[in-house]
C-alpha cells in the first residue's frame, strides 16, 4: 500500500478583545459591527464569549507564509471595520487594566450553556488565545503525534507569552491567562491514548453521560480538531506581532512534520510523563523565555536560548521541506527583543520612570499594544 503523506497545511485562529479606541477601555462590538465584519470576511469572523472579543480564523493555508498574508488581511479588515465604530482591537490575551466583573457574555445559544454550566468560572474568561492547527489527515496519526507534541508545549507557550498584568496589577507570571483557563474542565496537558478509537471510546462515555456533547468540549493545551483534519495546538497566547505568530505557527508545523520524520525511521519523541511536562509548562507560564526549562535528558535547567536553537536545529530539515525556514529562525528575534509580556513590562517601567502615575502607565501599555496590532501587517 502505497505511503501517503500529511498535508501539513495550516490554519490560525486568533481572538482579540475590542476596546474604546479613545480610552483603550473594554467595549462591546455592536451588532452591526459583526455584521460588518461577515459581510466583508464571510466564514473568517465570529463573535467569542464575551462581547468585548471577536474571533478570526485563517483559510487553510499551504504555507506559514500564506497563513500570515492572509491573516494580516483578516487584522486590517477587523481594525478598519472596528475605527468606523470607534473602536480598536487588541491582540493580547489579558487586558491589562479591565475588570472582569463588569463584561458581559455574547447572547449566544452555545455561550449562554457555556455560562449556566461552568458558572463563574466562565465569568473570569476575560482571556483570548491563538490555535494553530495543522493538517493530518490520518486520525490515529493525529493522537500519536499529540502525545509526542505535548512535550514541546512549553517552549511553544515560553515564545507566546502576553498576559502579564490582570485588573490592572503586574501578577509575577508571563502568562496569566492559563491560571484563569485551567479553572474549567478538560483543560491542560492531554491525556495520553494509544489509538483514535480509544481516544473516540473515552469522549463517548462523557457524550453518553451528558456530560459534554461532543469534542469541542475538550480544551487541552492540544486536542484533535472536532471540526477539522488537524491537530490543534491550542496553548499560545495571542501575540500582538505578526512575525512571532508566523515564528510559532512554523514551529508547531515543523514539529508534525518532524514527528512524522522520526516515525517512518521507526522512531518517536519519548512521551514523558505529565507531571514533568507540567512542571515545565509552569515555568513558561511563570517566566517566559527568561529563566529556561527542564531538560529531562540532561536533568538540568537549560536557558532559553539555548532550547531554541537546539530546536532550530532539529526542526530545519522540516522547516526547509515546508519553505519556513525565515519563519523558524525568526524565533530568535523573540528571544532578543523579548515577548509581548517582557514587552509590556518594559513600556510600564518607562513610563513610571518619566513619572506616569499609574493608571498612565497602564494606558501607555494598551497603546504601545493597539500600535502593534498592525505595525507588521
Amino acid at each position: 500500500m502505497e505511503r501517503v503523506e500529511p498535508s501539513y497545511s495550516i490554519g490560525i485562529e486568533e481572538e482579540y478583545l475590542l476596546v474604546d479606541a479613545r480610552t483603550l477601555e473594554l467595549a462591546p462590538a455592536p451588532d452591526a459591527l459583526m455584521e460588518a465584519c461577515r459581510a466583508e470576511l464571510e466564514g473568517q469572523v465570529s463573535p467569542e464569549f464575551l462581547q468585548c472579543q471577536i474571533e478570526v480564523g485563517t483559510r487553510v493555508c499551504a504555507s506559514v507564509a500564506e497563513a500570515r498574508a492572509d491573516l494580516a488581511h483578516l487584522r486590517r479588515t477587523i481594525a478598519r471595520v472596528a475605527g468606523e465604530f470607534g473602536l480598536a482591537p487588541l491582540a493580547v490575551s489579558c487586558h491589562p487594566s479591565a475588570d472582569w466583573h463588569r463584561q458581559h457574555h455574547t447572547e449566544k445559544q452555545r455561550y449562554i450553556e457555556l455560562e449556566r454550566d461552568l458558572a463563574g468560572v466562565a465569568r473570569r474568561l476575560l482571556i483570548c488565545g491563538m490555535h494553530v492547527h495543522v493538517g493530518l489527515e490520518d486520525a490515529d496519526l493525529r493522537i500519536d503525534l499529540m502525545s509526542q507534541l505535548s512535550y514541546f508545549l512549553p517552549h511553544i507557550l515560553a515564545l507566546s507569552t502576553s498576559s502579564p498584568y490582570w485588573q490592572g496589577q503586574d501578577t509575577g507570571l508571563n502568562c496569566y491567562r492559563l491560571t484563569v483557563f485551567d479553572n474549567l474542565p478538560r483543560t491542560g496537558l492531554p491525556p495520553v491514548f494509544v489509538s483514535h478509537a480509544e481516544f473516540l471510546r473515552s469522549v463517548q462515555v462523557m457524550v453518553d453521560a451528558g456530560v459534554i456533547e461532543d469534542t469541542t468540549k475538550l480544551w487541552w493545551d492540544i486536542r484533535p480538531s472536532g471540526r477539522y483534519p488537524t491537530l490543534e495546538t491550542r496553548i499560545c497566547d495571542v501575540m500582538p506581532l505578526l512575525s512571532h505568530v508566523a515564528s510559532v505557527a512554523a514551529i508547531v508545523q515543523c514539529l508534525s512534520r518532524m514527528l512524522v520524520r522520526l516515525k517512518r525511521s521507526n522512531q518517536r519523541w519519548r512521551i514523558y510523563d505529565r507531571f514533568l511536562v507540567g512542571e515545565n509548562r509552569w515555568r513558561a507560564q511563570r517566566y517566559g523565555i527568561r529563566e529556561g526549562l527542564m531538560d529531562f535528558g540532561r536533568g538540568a535547567l537549560v536557558p532559553f536560548p539555548e532550547l531554541l536553537e537546539e530546536l532550530i536545529e532539529l526542526l530545519m530539515p522540516d522547516a526547509e521541506a515546508l519553505g519556513c525556514v525565515a519563519e523558524l529562525t525568526g524565533a530568535r528575534a523573540i528571544v532578543a527583543a523579548g515577548t509581548s509580556a517582557d514587552r509590556q513590562r518594559a513600556v510600564m517601567a518607562q513610563a513610571v520612570e518619566a513619572g506616569a502615575t499609574r493608571e498612565e502607565a497602564l494606558s501607555r501599555v494598551l497603546r504601545s499594544l493597539a500600535d502593534e496590532f498592525l505595525a507588521e501587517g
